[in-house]
């Protein structure tokens, strides 16, 4: 990613760098970083482009992935379960959303919403009747700007590794983990 000399500091402090920090990980002395930082020094080729890569590697090890978010107790239904359940399911672990999954694939989404307009219309007797579009699947390393821009949409993202799904992530899950960080 390429930056400015000025945002040296900027990016330093998100990582929560000391100067003498990134100058001991890019191998640079840490005068050199506090002469950059203050505009005092026009620094070498080759001094910036260890520290630009110093802190792209810093900040590429810092990034949250699907895997370390998710619940990998995935509660769900099959297409052919009834409606009774889905309640039963929802209300014994409190979620308020599951997929719907046959062969190991999600085909659907059960929602308090969606089971509350199948009881008042009384139309649907099994999840298949009145299941939701499916949630997506990202894979384990996901990123965290990409579970976040999903779930803008989405009421959950479903994890796979090579195909198997191992785990799901709601907006609370998201939350709960960034607001731990």
């Amino acid at each position: 990613m390429p930056y400015e000399l000025g945002e040296i500091k900027k990016i330093r402090k998100a990582l929560g760098l000391t100067q003498t920090d990134l100058a001991k990980k890019a191998s640079v002395s840490q005068s050199l970083i506090a002469k950059i930082e203050s505009g005092n020094i026009d620094p070498t080729f080759t001094k910036t482009k260890k520290i630009f890569q110093t802190l792209d590697d810093l900040g590429k090890k810092e990034e949250i992935k699907a895997q370390e978010v998710m619940n990998t107790k995935i509660i769900s239904v099959s297409p052919d379960d009834d409606i009774r359940e889905s309640i039963s399911k929802m209300k014994k672990f409190d979620i308020s959303q599951m997929p719907v999954i046959e062969d190991h694939k999600a085909v659907g989404l059960i929602s308090e919403s969606i089971l509350l307009d199948a009881l008042m219309g009384k139309k649907g007797k099994t999840a298949a009747d009145i299941m939701g579009e499916a949630p997506p699947t990202v894979s384990k390393t996901a990123s965290i700007q990409v579970l976040s821009s999903l779930l803008r949409h989405y009421p959950m993202v479903l994890v796979s590794d090579s195909g198997k799904l191992i785990g799901l992530i709601t907006k609370a899950d998201l939350l709960g983990k960034l607001y731990k960080s």
